[in-house]
């Protein structure tokens, strides 16, 4: 496999810069370059070369999915665009990778199997399971399913680094378990699964390590950033919406087995050590701007 093989779609998000930092010969467009909702976008483009197609192009705003206008973006993204993607894939007989969500999964179980039937929520969610199901048609498929992502761009680890700084200790879910990924964790994942001609099919894909909840999560960046004073209060989902009669529900459990992609050969590190790692470069950066 050679780097001027892949397109990367979505390449300005977290996982799409991962991507295109581990594949620096990798063409890589966004919908600048390349608008996958389109069909005739998709004709027109140049596919010469090209055998891997990754996708991690989405719209990812949870609760804007709930709203008329974010309804419609979600399933012409998430789903309508991913179909398109799809359908190029069995044309020019393309591998192409799907990046998917553990909201696929109502929540009502732990340790999410890849065999398990998804049971989507909201909206955004059951646009990434229709997604999930339009990629399969391609016969060279891998659906890798993350969650909690963290990586070069907002995300929770920034924000709760950022009250930190302003001293505020705050109120966090507390009834939300799940593990959270780091982008090179998937980004590792995906080469392994591509290198070694893994079985295609649906993989979770997770940092290892404790099942913990959000608010627990917060405990562990306070800690790393030596922040004791500061407290933690759990809430619950609920709770934390009450005031937002858009937000969409969430799924309370969503941790993976991660059996399967760990006997593809993938080495998943341990959530907490890549935590320390991520904070300690962030606050490098921080003293490099400064």
């Amino acid at each position: 496999m050679n780097d001027s093989e892949i397109l990367i779609v979505g390449a300005y998000g977290q996982l799409g810069k991962a991507l295109a930092e581990r594949f620096p010969g990798a063409r890589a467009v966004d919908r600048d370059g390349l608008d996958i909702t389109s069909v005739q976008a998709l004709e027109a483009f140049d596919w010469s070369g090209i055998k891997y197609l990754l996708n991690a192009a989405a719209y990812t705003n949870v609760d804007g999915a709930e709203t008329p206008e974010g309804r419609r973006t979600a399933w012409a993204i998430n789903a309508a665009a991913v179909a398109n993607l799809a359908r190029v894939a069995v044309e020019r007989d393309l591998t192409v990778v799907h990046v998917s969500s553990e909201t696929v999964y109502d929540g009502s179980q732990s340790a999410h199997r890849e065999d398990e039937g998804v049971a989507p929520l909201g909206v955004y969610a059951q646009t990434k399971a229709a997604g999930d199901m339009a990629v399969r048609v391609a016969p060279k498929h891998y659906i890798v399913r993350t969650m909690w992502l963290v990586g070069d761009g907002p995300n929770f680890v920034k924000t709760m680094m950022g009250l930190a700084a302003k001293n505020i200790s705050p109120r966090v879910v507390g009834d939300q378990v799940g593990r959270l990924t780091f982008s090179s964790t998937l980004v590792d994942a995906i080469e392994v699964l591509l290198k070694k001609r893994a079985d295609y099919g649906i993989y979770h894909v997770s940092d290892d390590g404790d099942v913990v909840s959000w608010a627990e999560v917060t405990r562990a960046i306070f800690r790393e950033l030596g922040r004791d004073d500061l407290s933690v209060t759990d809430i619950t989902t609920p709770e934390y919406f009450k005031d937002k009669p858009t937000s969409a529900p969430r799924p309370l459990k969503g941790d993976y087995d991660l059996a399967k992609i760990k006997s593809a050969g993938v080495k998943l590190p341990d959530w907490r050590e890549e935590l320390h790692d991520y904070i300690k470069r962030e606050q490098g950066k921080e003293v490099k701007s400064s």
